[in-house]
């Protein structure tokens, strides 16, 4: 299977914190990228797997570099061009655990689109049906464009698909709860409060 990490974010809320990009946080020696690549093969030993970013020095063994087409809003991070069946997006910004993975895993052909994450973020899109995601993508960017919707970020196209208002952050159908190890980095605050706690 396909897996895409999106990693090609503007990074305007972390602001090159400690002197770095978010995905280049590194967590016992190892840096986000690195460890979603090493539990992706880990756990699925035919993966295919996609880093998303302009940034020439993103070279991770185990993982191909694709510069998008078209990244103009945050929507964009889900490479339009890349969309295809059976195939997943992750967060380059996410320390995921190693049941995190395994559970994306193990989703695998059970629906045509299916979400992960908390409640307050999103960590991975598993992809049954490439067209699907597709026309859901298209639209709420449209939307977005159009100024129907304020945001266009994951969670509106989750809330199209699950027959949710499309602001603010619900969890319906289609959503699976990971384990509280798994977090994402949005702010450097999200990355000190993970270190205080760890």
């Amino acid at each position: 299977m396909r897996y895409v990490i999106m990693a090609d974010g503007k990074g305007s809320r972390w602001n090159d914190f400690m002197g770095h990009k978010k995905h280049d946080i590194s967590i016992s020696g190892e840096t986000l990228l690195e460890r979603t690549v090493r539990l992706v093969h880990k756990f699925d030993n035919s993966a295919e797997v996609i880093i998303t970013s302009h940034d020439k020095s993103v070279d991770i063994p185990g993982a191909i570099r694709y510069e998008p087409k078209n990244n103009v809003l945050e929507i964009d991070r889900f490479t339009a061009e890349l969309i295809g069946d059976n195939m997943c997006f992750l967060y380059g910004d996410v320390l995921y655990s190693e049941d995190a993975i395994k559970t994306v895993i193990a989703h695998r052909g059970q629906a045509p689109l299916l979400f992960f994450g908390s409640e307050k973020s999103i960590c991975a899109v598993l992809i049954g049906s490439g067209g699907l995601f597709r026309s859901l993508y298209l639209d709420v960017r449209t939307r977005f464009i159009d100024g129907e919707i304020n945001e266009c970020k994951g969670w509106q196209v989750y809330h199209l698909y699950a027959g949710l208002p499309l602001t603010g952050r619900g969890i319906g159908e289609s959503f699976v709860l990971l384990d509280s190890f798994t977090r994402d980095f949005n702010t450097p605050e999200d990355y000190l409060n993970y270190v205080s706690e760890n």
